[in-house]
């Protein structure tokens, strides 16, 4: 701004000087010619405001200036050291200088490594100064779009190509809007060089405008190619992009709609299955069959959508699959065994089992079936009474138990009851065709039930397993022990409740037998024999009474 008032104020001075207006004459100037410099004078006025307004606007943010005034910095440095080496290189070729040349040669080289280092630091505005600038932004490579969760990196990446394209668009704009502002500025000093042709302030600011124009020219040029190209390619990008993210979404809405399908088809036959199934075990069993067939159903939808070569996948599928079996032999054999059961059905969720592992046996039911375990709940029954002394445990067993270990299932194949025994010793003397009989009559008051429903099970497995002994009714077995008879009396029992009908049998036989006066119990006795061998008849004879153990 002061510049432009200076220069208005050294132009109307310049335009007063020129005109012919002599010191010593008082006769006045002629009516047109004082017109016509009034008129010089207001038109002046007005294009030095105009250069004003239009030096102002390019020094607003005008990164293309600063860099073209770099540029022609270094062209005038670089001119001035061609003059300076020309002028060393001739003071050089004198043979003899005096000590005036020769200062003044000192001197020039001194400018001259001077100029060197000042063209060193730009010597990035050597050639092509403005290559950054109509450098385009880098574009990414475009992100696949083959899942939902691709869509999100495809908008993230079309609205970084929006801000690209937004940013290099400015940029063309600061250019072309640079090079109109200069073309307006030329205008304004052509109409001043005209209205003062001598002005050679005038004629020195017109000239550096008009090279900046020439320079610009070609650049915009460029720049409007370039920018051209890298639209195109940007709009090429988004629109396979949003074709792209479309069709994901077409597909994402298909599948989501099959899957809510699925969902409601599940929940659908999973409430007929509750409201019309009775027996809690079948319908757990159809509960875990339904959700595995949705998750099968499910995975194999979202491998159709989404795979597109199935023959690669059916190879890496295998490589993979060999490789896991390696490594993960123990988990692979699981769920081998897993197949194996849910196939062969040897166990099946509310089976009461009995596992064997380091020498410690474990019964239980069997309360669930997953792919690598099964899991068990540990129950109050004769081993954990005699063996164990603890219960209620929750223990997993893996699935290839299947293949490396026996597995005893109290409850397979419907089968709900198991034999059981029980043992007393009677004396040789008893009666003992009196005790059988006592065993056989509770054993059979108290087993009755289970009697008959092992009947109508067994007869149902006959037309799966070859089954030669039916023979349900309980068994009194007699034996000759060292110290007495002993009476085993088996009987069918509940398998999941074994203690509780042993416990009532055991009492009864107990109060029946002690009502007996010919039955005794048997148990083992010893003789002592104090002061005298074995073989010599005894001076005093002591006998343990019957019950005592010494």
């Amino acid at each position: 701004m002061m510049r432009g008032v200076l220069l208005g104020v050294w132009l109307m001075l310049s335009v007063a000087m020129a005109l012919p207006i002599e010191s010593n004459s008082t006769t006045p100037l002629p009516a047109k010619a004082e017109r016509n410099s009034s008129e010089i004078l207001k038109q002046t006025e007005v294009l030095l405001s105009e250069q004003t307004l239009l030096d102002q606007a390019l020094k607003e943010n005008n990164i293309w200036s600063k860099i073209y005034s770099n540029y022609h910095t270094y062209k005038e440095l670089e001119r001035e050291k061609r003059q300076l080496d020309t002028l060393i290189q001739r003071y050089r070729q004198k043979y003899t200088l005096s000590t005036k040349e020769k200062a003044y040669l000192t001197e020039q080289e001194r400018k001259r490594t001077t100029l060197i280092g000042k063209l060193q630091l730009l010597k990035d505005y050597k050639e092509d100064p403005f290559k950054k600038l109509l450098m385009p932004p880098h574009i990414e490579e475009a992100p696949v779009v083959e899942n939902p969760i691709a869509v999100i990196a495809a908008l993230s990446y079309q609205e970084k190509l929006e801000s690209n394209k937004e940013e290099y668009s400015n940029r063309y704009n600061s250019l072309t809007r640079i090079l109109s502002k200069l073309q307006a500025k030329e205008v304004v000093l052509r109409e001043l060089l005209r209205l003062h042709p001598t002005n050679s302030l005038y004629q020195s600011i017109y000239d550096d405008v008009k090279d900046q124009i020439e320079t610009f020219i070609p650049v915009v040029e460029i720049f409007k190619t370039t920018k051209n190209v890298y639209m195109k390619k940007i709009d090429e990008l988004e629109l396979d992009l949003t074709n792209a993210i479309k069709r994901e979404m077409e597909k994402a809405t298909t599948i989501g709609v099959i899957i809510l399908l699925f969902i409601i088809l599940l929940l659908l036959v999973k409430y007929l299955v509750r409201r019309y199934m009775a027996d809690a075990e079948r319908y757990y069993t159809i509960n875990k069959a339904i959700n595995f067939s949705f998750v099968t159903v499910l995975v194999i939808t979202l491998l159709f959508f989404y795979i597109e070569n199935v023959s690669y996948l059916v190879t890496i599928l295998g490589f993979a699959s060999a490789g896991i079996a390696i490594a993960m032999k123990d988990w692979f054999m699981s769920l081998m065994g897993w197949l194996a059961i849910l196939i062969g059905g040897t166990v099946r969720v509310g089976d009461r089992v009995k596992f064997v592992k380091d020498g410690v046996e474990y019964v239980g039911d069997i309360v669930d079936i997953s792919l690598l375990r099964m899991t068990m709940q540990e129950d109050v029954t004769l081993t954990t009474v005699m063996r164990n002394h603890r219960a209620g445990r929750i223990i997993f067993i893996p699935n290839n138990f299947v293949f490396t270990d026996m597995i005893a299932n109290y409850s397979h194949a419907g089968i709900k009851t198991v034999w059981d025994g029980i043992d007393f010793m009677v004396t040789f003397d008893s009666d003992l065709k009196k005790a059988a009989a006592i065993a056989k009559e509770v054993t059979k008051k108290y087993s009755k039930g289970y009697t008959d429903i092992t009947r109508k099970q067994l007869n149902k497995m006959r037309s799966q397993y070859h089954i030669k002994n039916t023979n349900v009714e309980p068994r009194i077995l007699t034996f000759i022990e060292p110290y007495g008879m002993k009476v085993s009396a088996w009987y069918l029992t509940n398998s999941y409740a074994t203690l509780t009908l042993r416990s009532t049998i055991s009492a009864e036989i107990i109060a029946r037998i002690q009502e007996e006066e010919s039955i005794s119990l048997a148990f083992p006795t010893q003789s002592l024999y104090l002061n005298r061998h074995p073989s010599t008849p005894p001076v005093l004879e002591e006998s343990t009474p019957t019950g005592a153990t010494l």
